[in-house]
């Protein structure tokens, strides 16, 4: 694939009483076709790189080129490249919807014939067009935000560039602008936005960048960050007793779980066991080898929770032995399931908590 935004050394400093650096060596690349999800808290530098990358804002050093062109020495052809929609909409609410995106028509320069059929077009796509003669301000802030969307793609740009777009949004209108996002995506544009609403990222990202006090802590499709940051899959299990006779419980216990835990233990990838025991008791044992609970309550099934290393494939073999193994231990498996491992849960392992 080839690469649409090249971040090269960003740095941006500001100075507030002393030096603040709200970007400091920044280095990143999105590739064409990508919906990135640029995460980070406030105060991260989110904004200061998409001023930056917008030509809104002069980098203290280093450059970012978008679709080849350097925002330092092309910004110009930048502009043309970029569709920019910042985090708030203010402007002109005295003006119809569609005198809106027909002033922008005019300053991109696009011909007056051509743009009454362009801005049809856009406010169908943004599901607009029911408001076309309304009022900006009688819009509410959701469609303020579909309507700012419509603007940015006025001059058909390659990239488009989103400052938390969802911000203020309630529910149904996040999902709406997500819907919009992946559909632009489809048709063939670039999408690069920043957000601190992590579910829009798990939802709709193909890559993610995170940044912390200026700086990328992590990069890479959800799936790849999931497997740095976060390498231990937690898997639960859930058996069932072959003995259905009371007074053969403890004794099945330790035939068969504590022989069970052990061969657990010692398969490939297995990193820790925990016994969980359904019943009355909830009384939990944790060892490397699965130590027996100081009581046993009567129960006929039997919970273990696994760390485990390894990927899809492996999880898959896993699952296809325990089902083969656990019938020598006079135990039954019934149930398997993965933890899944959330955006969220990336998020705070990958960062600290630090503000610039």
């Amino acid at each position: 694939m080839t690469a649409i935004i090249e971040i090269k050394g960003l740095t941006k400093q500001y100075f507030q009483g002393r030096v603040i650096k709200a970007v400091d060596g920044l280095n990143l690349i999105v590739q064409e076709g990508d919906i990135f999800g640029f995460v980070g808290p406030n105060g991260a530098g989110k904004t200061s790189t998409i001023r930056i990358m917008c030509t809104l804002l002069e980098a203290t050093h280093g450059d970012i080129l978008v679709a080849g062109h350097s925002v330092h020495r092309e910004p110009i052809a930048v502009r043309k490249a970029i569709g920019y929609m910042p985090d708030f909409f203010g402007v002109y609410n005295d003006m119809l919807v569609w005198e809106y995106l027909d002033f922008f028509g005019a300053c991109y320069e696009i011909p007056p014939a051509n743009r009454k059929g362009l801005i049809n077009d856009l406010l169908e796509l943004v599901d607009l067009s029911h408001r076309r003669e309304d009022r900006v301000e009688s819009l509410s802030r959701g469609m303020k935000q579909r309507l700012s969307l419509a603007r940015t793609l006025i001059h058909d740009p390659q990239v488009l560039v989103l400052d938390e777009p969802a911000s203020g949004l309630d529910p149904r209108a996040r999902v709406e602008i997500r819907q919009l996002l992946v559909e632009l995506a489809r048709m063939g544009k670039t999408i690069f936005f920043s957000t601190h609403i992590l579910a829009d990222v798990a939802e709709i990202c193909t890559k993610v960048g995170i940044i912390e006090g200026g700086r990328l802590v992590a990069s890479g499709s959800p799936e790849q960050l999931q497997q740095v940051i976060l390498p231990h899959r937690q898997i639960h299990l859930e058996f069932v007793s072959s003995s259905d006779k009371d007074d053969a419980l403890e004794n099945h216990y330790d035939r068969s779980i504590e022989g069970f835990s052990a061969w657990l233990k010692a398969y490939p990838g297995v990193m820790n066991i925990e016994v969980l025991h359904n019943g009355a008791n909830s009384d939990k044992a944790k060892s490397e080898g699965a130590a027996r609970p100081d009581s046993l309550p009567a129960y006929t099934r039997i919970r273990l929770v696994v760390r485990f290393t390894g990927d899809d494939f492996s999880v898959s073999r896993l699952l296809q032995t325990l089902a083969s193994q656990a019938g020598q231990y006079n135990l039954a498996l019934i149930q398997f399931h993965e933890d899944s491992r959330d955006i969220e849960e990336i998020f705070m392992q990958a960062t600290k908590g630090l503000v610039t």
